[in-house]
Order: structure tokens, then sequence, then C-alpha cells
């Protein structure tokens, strides 16, 4: 009786078992991988859904029953940061589950655009949806209650205001003269601490970068109190201008905010943003400054070059894009500039801007259409700087 070998012969396959296993192996099987979970996706929905309800009627409770809250604004403020917070997570959390229960395929096409779809929501709420009512009430009457006739009538109005354009020429001139300026310290601060020790750099930038965690209405009162300041003719002048002005060239003090010859209490305006803003320009600029190679610094050195040659051929055209970006940030700011103004002349003697004008239509005047129109126009305005900004910025990823 012969005895049969298990062992197949050289050169033939084993032939294999069934395996229950997916295509991806043993470590990739999971229940999204064969079908939809139905109980999963039903509670991530539902979670989503209160999540969202709980979220928006604790903030609403805020605004409208203040008094459950014991009318305490920090208390409300404490609540309003931990629910925001929480509740995103917990929101996340319960979006996650209900992409989790999905087929694997469906999973991960949907994945992207669900986690993208709050911050997409957020953005169309808080800033399309408002933009398109702007554009919307423009043409209508001071209390949004009828269009006005002709619809263009608060466009007119605005157009043939010589407040308007006086405030427009306003606006041109912070547009000439903050945002130019401002880089141009930016790089002159960025270059010399580039060639302090460790530690001076430091502290220099620091004390310049100061400025930028002061608001513009506190940076306004400081610089109205210690520099622009005006007492009476033989009071002493606590303000630098006047006590240079009185001491020095032995001039009566001057209410220096009152004088728009030459546009000159719109200027020293200027000079309080330029203040605030020069810290952040260096910041950046410096950080770009730094990211230039040091062989093409060596090299220019090897070929002859002088520092200011260095300066202006080889570190100038490297951070050219820092330079753009920087430079747009502060005119888009400049152009919607608002608190400085309204904390020190809130318009008067020429010194009137867009933003303000605004401020004084919709909440002195009560009217809604002027004041939207005026807010369309500062749109129209914006809009092409930001797209040549875009541009701009998708040309350097391109050249990178």
């Amino acid at each position: 009786m012969s005895t049969t070998s298990s062992t197949p012969p050289v050169g033939e396959e084993v032939p294999q078992a069934p395996s229950d296993e997916g295509p991806g192996g043993a470590g990739n099987v999971g229940p999204s991988d064969a079908a939809l979970q139905p109980a999963k996706l039903v509670i991530g929905v539902l979670g989503i859904a209160v999540s969202v309800w709980l979220i928006g009627n604790l903030f609403l409770a805020f605004a409208w029953y203040p008094q459950w809250f014991f009318d305490s604004k920090l208390l409300m403020g404490a609540l309003g940061l931990v629910v925001g917070v929480g509740g995103a997570a917990v929101l996340f959390w319960f979006l996650n589950m209900a992409i989790e229960a999905l087929p694997r395929r469906l999973e991960h096409g949907v994945m992207p655009y669900a986690f993208l779809l709050p911050g997409f929501s957020l953005i169309g709420l808080m800033l399309l949806f408002p933009t398109v009512q702007t554009i919307h009430y423009s043409f209508a009457n001071r209390d949004s209650t009828a269009y006005v006739d002709p619809l263009w009538a608060n466009f007119s109005s605005l157009f043939a205001s010589s407040a308007f354009w006086s405030a427009m020429f306003n606006n041109l001139l912070w547009i000439a003269i903050v945002p130019a300026i401002t880089v141009a310290l930016g790089v002159v601060v960025a270059v010399l601490a580039d060639k302090l020790s460790s530690s001076s750099e430091k502290w220099s930038k620091s004390f310049i970068f100061m400025p930028m965690a002061i608001s513009f209405v506190a940076a306004s009162a400081i610089w109205l109190t210690t520099v622009y300041g005006y007492r009476p003719p033989g009071e002493p002048q606590t303000a630098a201008l006047n006590a240079i002005w009185v001491n020095w060239f032995g001039q009566d003090p001057a209410s220096w905010l009152d004088i728009d010859t030459a546009r000159l209490n719109s200027i020293l305006l200027m000079v309080i943003l330029i203040w605030l803003q020069t810290g952040f320009a260096m910041v950046l600029l410096s950080s770009a400054i730094k990211g230039v190679p040091e062989d093409t610094l060596e090299a220019a050195r090897i070929d002859g070059a002088s520092e200011w040659q260095i300066f202006w051929q080889v570190i100038i055209p490297q951070i050219w894009g820092t330079i753009v970006t920087v430079f747009i940030t502060v005119l888009i700011l400049v152009m919607k500039v608002f608190d400085i103004v309204y904390v020190l002349t809130n318009g008067r003697n020429n010194t009137d801007v867009i933003a303000n004008m605004f401020f004084r239509e919709m909440f002195t005047n009560r009217d809604a259409g002027r004041a939207t129109a005026l807010i369309v126009v500062l749109l129209v305005a914006i809009i092409p700087i930001l797209i040549y900004q875009v541009r701009d910025f998708r040309k350097q990823e391109a050249m990178r």
C-alpha cells in the first residue's frame, strides 16, 4: 500500500484557500469597504444638525437675551470662546463620523469637500451675502424700504457732492503717501537691523514692532496728547510739536489738526498710521532679506560691487515679491482707514475719507442708501488691487 505525499511536485503552484480579505490585504478590511453604515451616518448627520443649532442659538441668545447671562459681557465672552472652539471640535467630530459611514470610495471623494464646507459656508455668510446685500441696498432709499428712482440716484447724488470728491482726494493722498513711506522705512530698518548683533537686532526690532500692539484709537489718543496737542498761549505746551514751535521758534501755539493748507492736517494723521505699520513691514521684509542666498551677495562682492549696488541690484530684486505683498496689504488698509480720522478730526477741515463719510451717512444722517453707495464705490476701487495681488502671488509662486 503506497502512501500519497501532500507535497506537490516541483514546479507546481500550491493551491490557495479562498480568503475573506479584501484586495487591500488584512490591514485594510473595514465595514466601509463593503457598504454604507446607515446607523453611523444618521448619528453623524443628527450630531451635525444639533451642534449647529446649539451653537447658533447660544450666540443669538447673547444678543437677544443677555439677562440670561446676568448681563455680564465677561461671562458671554468666556462662554463664546469655550462654545465656539469646543463646538467647532464637536461639529467636525460628527462630520468625520458621517463621512466614515460612507462606502470607502465615496468617503475618499467626499472627505475634502465636507471639511471645506463649513469654512466656505462661513465665508458665504459673513462675506459674500453682506456684499450682495450692500450692492442691493445701494439702489434703495434712506431706510431701505423701496428702490430709488432712478436706480442710480444715490450714486448721482454722491458724484455731484463736493464733500465726496474731497474725501476721494484725501483717500488718494493716503494711498500715494502711506504705503510707499511705510515700505521704504520697513526696508531701511530691516537692512540696518540685519547689520546688528543678534541681541541688539532682537531688541531693536521689538521696540519698532511694539506700536503694532496698539489699537488705532489708542494710538490716535497717544499722538494727540503727546505730539499734536494744543494749549492756549501763555500756558505750558506739553505736546511735542507746539513745545518746539513755541520754545525754539518763538511762535504762538498752533492747532495743527485744523491747518488744512497743503493738507497738512491729513499728512499729520498719516504719520500715525505709518508709525503703526512700519513694524509690520519691517518684520516681513527682514525675513525676506534673511532669505536672500549668501552666495549671491558674495558673488557680487567678488565682482567689485559696492554695498549700495548690492542693495539695489541684488537684494531688492530678490525680495521684490515681499515688497509688493507688504505694499498692497498696507494699501488696502489705507483705503479703509477710519479710526484715526474719526477720533482726531471726524472729517473736519478737509480731512474726511470715504470710510468716515460712510459712518456719518449711516449713523448720523441715517441715510442707508447713500452710505451703502459709498461702500460700493470703495469696493469697486479695491477689486483691481486684489486682482493684481492674486496675479502677482501666482506669478511669484510659478517662479519658485
